[in-house]
């Protein structure tokens, strides 16, 4: 009996790997899906042209270039198996530009809490301060890499909160190098893509035009509160302060590191970004 119940073990360990190893490969349809998923970004970025020429072109160009990547799994997968990682790379960078891609489209139709339906509009140059939920380095980070940060104080015009402390800010690394030898100064471009107001997504497009270490900007947090806080914290990273960090903001919201390094930017970091496409939000 000791000798069945050990043989039905093994068969049960050998068919629940078996299970885990099906589930872990990738098959010829997840790169059928890679193929839906280019096709729909191509259509989207078609339709882009009408309204933004210059993004369309940007998507355009990438797309060109996921598709060689498409063809490069579709290819090996023939010849050997295909890692999941691999698959969920590419997945992740086809979703990114799909979200690009779809200009300033409001992801999901707007709940009107105010009766009379009305819309703020958050013009170009509006600067929000966020701090980072997920840390990046550029010694470490990839290009398409998802990240997330919440805005630190209310946003408000007149006497309407239009974009709430705590609202989800997300976006992902747009272009990343590490320190090297001979160029020691590591650098990241981080570009926005989706601003989340309670259960409604807006399509965002903004850089970052300073960076205040987290530990300080809590230091500060501590003598005040609400808008005073929001005030210290704006007047600190108005004032060039980002160099605290550690880093040099430049043009299109590149960070570079100040110490030849890499960019280090941890939980808890604080941005301030400027909104570069106006977006419309119901109050």
């Amino acid at each position: 009996m000791r000798a069945v119940r050990k043989l039905l073990v093994v068969v049960g360990l050998v068919a629940l790997t078996a299970s885990v190893w099906a589930q872990a490969q990738v098959t010829s349809a997840d790169i059928t899906r890679l193929e839906t998923s280019a096709t729909e970004i191509e259509r989207q970025a078609a339709a882009l042209k009408k309204t933004d020429a210059t993004l369309a072109a940007d998507v355009e160009k990438q797309l060109v270039e996921l598709r060689e990547e498409i063809t490069y799994l579709k290819v090996k997968l023939r010849r050997e198996a295909v890692t999941r990682d691999e698959y969920s790379s590419l997945r992740d960078k086809l979703e990114t530009l799909r979200v690009r891609a779809g200009g300033q489209k409001v992801a999901a139709q707007p709940v009107l809490d105010d009766p009379t339906g009305k819309v703020y509009t958050l013009p170009v140059g509006t600067e929000l301060d966020v701090r980072l939920q997920t840390g990046l380095n550029s010694g470490t980070a990839k290009p398409e890499q998802r990240f997330e940060a919440t805005t630190i104080v209310d946003f408000a015009a007149g006497d309407h909160v239009v974009v709430p402390a705590g609202s989800l800010v997300r976006g992902f690394v747009s272009s990343v190098r590490a320190a090297g030898k001979i160029d020691r100064r590591g650098s990241i471009t981080l570009s926005f893509d989706e601003l989340r107001i309670g259960s409604t997504s807006y399509r965002l497009r903004a850089s970052v035009v300073s960076a205040l270490d987290g530990k300080m900007a809590e230091d500060y947090k501590r003598v005040g509160a609400g808008a005073v806080v929001g005030g210290i914290i704006g007047g600190i990273l108005g004032g060039g302060k980002g160099a605290l960090l550690g880093v040099l903001v430049g043009g299109g919201g590149t960070m570079a590191a100040t110490e030849g390094a890499d960019v280090d930017l941890p939980v808890g970091t604080v941005l301030r970004i400027r909104v570069d496409q106006a977006i419309d939000i119901a109050r």
